[in-house]
């Protein structure tokens, strides 16, 4: 497709969520706050429409159900799902009354059932109030921060985290490299705070006796020499998230899930999400062959808190 092209089709949306949006402010008088929640989450469908290629015009009801589908896997709450769901069907509402479209895609398009339970979330202000319960004057309180940045800034899985190598950490381009499932690789963005604490953790690493055969491994016992323990992470968190006061019942997969949450809050595209996790399910096969490294890199970059912390703090210097 031709560079004005695509410039004409993208002016083209930007209009159709204009009008759209004069449309809910004058004709079905929404507050402020409900109109900014309508085209959030409009804006999610958007963005997964832009990366498969598809006018929001010419969507049929399996890229729908293929981008709900992708809301569930990626851990979204239900009530979440059905409340996206909801701004996603008045928007076609609005474009088949406005004679853009004869028929509504979401007409036979089925909520989630509400009641299946997720892992809970943590806020933002809860991942530091139990980072900073790590006690850094212990031996182990730099290696435990940098953990817990990992899982947050890459959304691990925590046998992913444990089994980490020092020849898969890519910092100069700003990359990890993560054996999930199935021993499939994949390149996982992680932020400059994430590499800071990992760096700022190699000074104590090298001072640990490190066991044959566990040279490689990011984290490493500092009492064993070997590498790290799925259920040592497990106990870590539990700790210090009693520490802080934290009353949720939570463990090393809600970073990750709070990673997903945080995300798609944040504006980031479901497919660089789903991407990052390293998820594929019969709704999400094939899913990684046509999307550029760079740009997904850009999308967790750019919507991650902590980088957009990060921003914010290098502004008021």
């Amino acid at each position: 497709m031709e560079i004005s092209e695509k410039m004409q089709k993208r002016e083209q949306r930007k209009k159709l969520v204009e009008r759209y949006r004069q449309y809910l402010k004058l004709e079905k008088s929404l507050s402020n706050n409900t109109l900014d929640a309508y085209l959030s989450d409009l804006d999610k469908l958007m963005s997964f429409l832009l990366l498969e290629g598809i006018e929001p015009t010419e969507t049929c009801p399996a890229d729908l159900e293929r981008f709900l589908a992708g809301l569930h896997d990626i851990g979204i709450h239900a009530r979440s799902q059905a409340r996206i769901l909801s701004g996603i069907k008045a928007f076609f509402h609005f474009l088949l009354i406005s004679n853009y479209i004869e028929s509504d895609p979401c007409e036979l398009i089925e909520g989630p059932k509400i009641g299946f339970k997720l892992p809970p979330v943590l806020s933002v202000e809860e991942i530091d109030s139990i980072i900073a319960a790590i006690d850094l004057s212990k031996p182990e309180g730099q290696r435990n921060r940098a953990i817990l940045e990992t899982l947050y800034s890459c959304g691990l899985r925590v046998s992913e985290l444990v089994n980490l190598k020092l020849s898969e950490l890519y910092f100069n381009e700003g990359f990890i490299k993560v054996e999930g499932k199935g021993n499939k690789q994949r390149l996982v963005p992680i932020s400059s705070r994430a590499i800071q604490e990992i760096t700022l953790y190699f000074d104590d690493r090298n001072r640990i006796e490190i066991k044959p055969g566990y040279e490689d491994f990011v984290f490493i016992s500092f009492r064993r020499g070997k590498s790290l323990s799925r259920i040592m992470i497990f106990h870590m968190i539990k700790e210090l998230a009693q520490i802080a006061g934290i009353t949720k019942n939570i463990s090393p997969h809600t970073f990750r899930h709070s990673f997903a949450t945080h995300l798609l809050e944040g504006g980031a595209n479901l497919r660089a999400i789903q991407s990052m996790l390293g998820h594929e399910s019969i709704a999400t096969t094939e899913i990684y062959t046509h999307i550029d490294r760079s740009m997904l890199r850009s999308e967790i970059i750019e919507h991650h808190p902590r980088n957009i912390m990060y921003r914010e703090k290098k502004k008021d210097l």
